[in-house]
C-alpha cells in the first residue's frame, strides 16, 4: 500500500445534487495502487458505485472528474482529464477527455476526483472550492449555448480566468451525444456526458483560476527528466507535426488512403479535401493557443474576416466537412462554432447528417418529416438547420438526437442498412473498409466506436502495413489499447507519443516509486479489463463487438479503396485472436476468472 500519497492531494470532492450537499472524503488508496489515477482510477469508482442496468439519464448514474498523479505538474502534455460516466449513446463504461486548465485547478483545489451524483431540484452549476462546493442558481442560464454560459459564469464570480464546463441546449434536451465544452475553446466530445449533465439539471462546473502546486517526491530530478523527455521524446522532429500543422495534417492523409468520410461514408476520397485540409488551416490562422504544460501548442483560432473562430480538428473537418460534402473551411469551421455552442459532439453530429442525407435519398424520409428542410450534400444551411433541429428535438431531431442506431431501429426496413455505429456510438472518420486495424480497434473500443483507444490507422493506411488483412492487427491493438490505458491515467496527451520506459522515467521522481516496465503493462492490461468487466455487467456479448452492417456489405466507391469492404470471416476470426491475447472466453468476450486472477482484479 502507498505510504506517501507524493503527486495526489488524498482527497476526493463528493457532491450530492438531490439533497444539495457535499462532503470531502480520502481518495481510495487501494484503487491509486492498482489504477493510478486519471481514466484507470475513474473507471474503478464507476464500477464501484453505479449500479448495474441502470437507465444512464437516471440520478442513480454520476459524473466523475479524474486526474493523474502528473496532472498540475510541468510534465509535457500533462494537461488533459477526462470525465468519466455511463454513457447514454451506448450504454457503455465513457472516459471522455478534454484539455485544459479545469483538471490542473481542480487538483490545485485539493482534489484528485470530483464525483456528482444525484439530480438537482432546478438548474444549478457547481463551483468547486478548496472548502468544496457552492451551489448556484442556473435558471437564468438554462437555455443559453455554451459560450453565452461560460461568459455569464465568469462574470458573475468575477474571474475572466476561471474554468468553466458547460453545457448547451443538446445537453438541456437529452440528446444522446450531446458535449461538455470547456471554457468554449475545448470539448468532452464523445459518448454523451453533456445529456448526463441536463439530466440532473447541472448546467456547468466551474472552478477560479486557482494557484497551487503537486508535492513531488524528487523535484529537482523530476524536473530534470521533463527536460529531457521534452527534448529527445516530445520536440523532436517526427512529433514536430503537432506543433505546425496539428490534427488538420490528417485531412490529405486519409484522402489519400482512401479512409476520408466523404458523403455519408460513401467514398474514402473527398474531391475538395484541399478546400479543407491543413494548408487552408494555416492560411486562416490568427493565433495559436495549448493546453496546460503544453510545449506544442497544436490548437488555433481561424479568422475569416473580422471573425474569430476556433479551428476544426481533423475528425471535425472529416465528419462536418468532407462527410457531409461541405467545400470550404470558413463553411466547416462556421458550423462546428454552431455544434459547440450547441453542445453536441462533431463526429456523432456528422455521421448523423450523412445518414439523413442517405434515407432521403433512398425515400426514407421526407423534406415534411424535416420541417420543410431539404436534405442535400454540400449545403452549410442544411447542416446548420439540422443541427438546431437535433439540438432542440424539433420534429424529425428528436428521434436523430437518439442516434443512428436508434433511428435505424425505429425506421426499420433499409434504414438498418445505413447504422453508423458500434455498440451505438457512431464510428469515427477512418472508414474501416480501408484500415482493418480501425475496424478491429472500433469493434472492440470499450465506449463504442472510438479512434483513440487503438489508432491503428497510423500502422496500415498511414504506414507499412496491409490495410487489407488482419494479421498482427489483433495483437497491435490490444498492445495500443493496454498502452493508451496506463497512459490516460497519468494522464497525458496522445500527441506524445510515449513508452512505457518514458512513463516509467517520469513517474520514479515524481511518486518515489520504481516502476518496472512489466508493472506498467499490468496496470494498464488491468484498467482495460475493469472497463470490459463494467460493460459485461450491463449485458455486451461478442456479438456486441461488431461493425455496422454497411462496412461489411457496400463498397466503397472511388479513390484509393474503390470496391473494398471488411471481410466478415476475416473480422471474425481476428476478434477471436484478440480474445485469445486479451485471455477473455471466446465464444462470450467475458474476461475470464484466470485472466483476472492474474492481472489482480478484485
Amino acid at each position: 500500500m502507498i505510504e506517501n500519497l507524493y503527486c495526489y492531494t488524498g482527497k476526493a470532492l463528493r457532491v450530492n445534487l438531490t439533497t444539495n450537499s457535499f462532503r470531502i472524503e480520502e481518495t481510495r488508496r487501494d484503487f491509486i495502487e492498482k489504477y493510478i489515477g486519471g481514466r484507470g482510477l475513474g473507471i474503478r469508482y464507476l464500477l464501484e458505485e453505479v449500479p448495474p442496468k441502470i437507465d444512464p439519464l437516471s440520478p442513480e448514474n454520476k459524473i466523475i472528474v479524474s486526474t493523474g498523479p502528473l496532472t498540475g505538474t510541468i510534465a509535457p502534455l500533462s494537461g488533459r482529464y477526462p470525465i468519466i460516466t455511463k454513457s447514454p449513446l451506448s450504454y457503455t463504461a465513457c472516459d471522455s477527455y478534454s484539455g485544459s486548465y479545469f483538471g490542473v485547478r481542480m487538483k490545485y483545489a485539493g482534489y484528485d476526483l470530483l464525483i456528482v451524483e444525484g439530480r438537482a431540484k432546478k438548474p444549478v452549476y457547481i463551483e468547486v472550492t478548496e472548502k468544496g462546493a457552492e451551489f448556484h442558481d442556473a435558471e437564468k442560464l438554462w437555455g443559453l449555448g455554451t459560450l453565452e454560459t461560460s461568459k455569464h459564469i465568469k462574470e458573475e464570480l468575477g474571474d475572466e480566468n476561471a474554468s468553466v464546463l458547460a453545457i448547451g441546449p443538446a445537453g438541456e434536451n437529452l440528446v444522446r451525444f450531446a458535449s461538455v465544452v470547456d471554457s468554449g475553446l475545448w470539448v468532452h466530445g464523445r459518448g454523451g456526458t453533456g445529456a448526463v449533465f441536463g439530466s440532473k439539471n447541472l448546467k456547468a462546473l466551474v472552478v477560479k483560476n486557482i494557484k497551487g502546486e503537486v508535492k513531488l517526491y524528487n523535484p529537482d530530478e523530476f524536473r530534470k527528466i521533463v527536460v529531457e523527455l521534452t527534448r529527445d521524446r516530445v520536440k523532436t522532429s517526427e512529433n514536430l507535426w503537432a506543433q505546425s500543422d496539428g490534427t488538420p495534417l490528417i485531412v490529405d492523409l486519409s484522402h489519400n488512403a482512401g479512409v476520408l468520410p466523404t458523403y455519408g461514408f460513401t467514398s474514402g476520397a473527398f474531391e475538395h479535401h484541399d478546400k479543407i485540409n491543413t494548408d487552408r488551416v494555416k492560411e486562416a490562422t490568427a493565433k495559436k493557443y495549448a493546453c496546460p504544460y503544453c510545449p506544442l501548442a497544436c490548437k488555433r483560432i481561424l479568422k475569416f474576416n473580422s471573425r474569430l473562430i476556433k479551428s476544426p480538428e481533423y475528425e471535425t473537418l472529416a465528419m462536418i466537412g468532407s462527410n457531409t460534402g461541405l467545400k470550404s473551411l470558413k463553411d466547416v469551421a462556421e458550423a462546428a462554432e454552431i455544434a459547440t455552442d450547441l453542445g453536441m459532439d462533431t463526429i456523432s453530429l456528422g455521421a448523423t447528417i450523412g445518414f439523413t442525407v442517405k434515407l432521403y435519398e433512398k425515400g426514407l424520409i421526407t423534406e415534411r418529416e424535416l420541417n420543410g428542410l431539404k436534405p442535400s450534400w454540400s449545403s452549410p444551411e442544411f447542416v446548420i438547420g439540422l443541427s438546431k433541429m437535433i439540438a432542440y428535438r424539433s420534429g424529425f431531431g428528436s428521434l436523430l438526437a437518439e442516434g443512428t442506431r436508434r433511428t435505424a431501429e425505429k425506421i426499420g426496413g433499409e434504414a438498418l442498412r445505413e447504422r453508423l455505429d458500434v455498440k451505438g456510438s457512431e464510428i469515427p472518420a477512418y472508414d474501416p473498409r480501408g484500415t482493418y486495424g480501425m475496424a478491429l480497434a472500433y469493434a472492440t473500443a470499450d465506449r463504442g466506436a472510438c479512434h483513440l483507444r487503438a489508432w491503428a490507422v497510423a500502422y496500415d493506411a498511414f504506414g507499412e502495413a496491409d490495410p487489407y488483412s488482419f494479421i498482427g492487427k489483433a495483437k497491435l491493438v490490444k498492445d495500443l489499447q493496454d498502452l493508451n490505458s496506463i497512459k490516460w491515467s497519468l494522464v497525458i496527451c496522445d500527441f506524445w507519443l510515449s513508452s512505457y520506459e518514458d512513463m516509467a522515467k517520469l513517474l520514479k521522481p515524481a511518486l518515489g516509486r520504481d516502476y518496472t516496465v512489466d508493472e506498467l503493462k499490468i496496470i494498464g492490461e488491468r484498467i482495460w479489463n475493469i472497463s470490459r468487466i463494467f460493460n459485461v455487467r450491463e449485458g455486451f456479448k461478442r456479438e456486441d463487438d461488431i461493425l455496422p452492417p454497411k462496412m461489411f456489405y457496400e463498397p466503397l466507391r472511388g479513390g484509393k479503396t474503390d470496391g473494398k469492404t471488411v471481410d466478415m470471416n476475416q473480422f471474425k476470426e481476428s476478434l477471436t485472436e484478440y480474445y485469445k491475447l486479451r485471455g477473455w472466453d471466446e465464444e462470450t468476450g467475458e474476461p475470464t476468472k484466470e485472466t483476472l486472477e492474474k492481472l489482480g482484479v478484485e
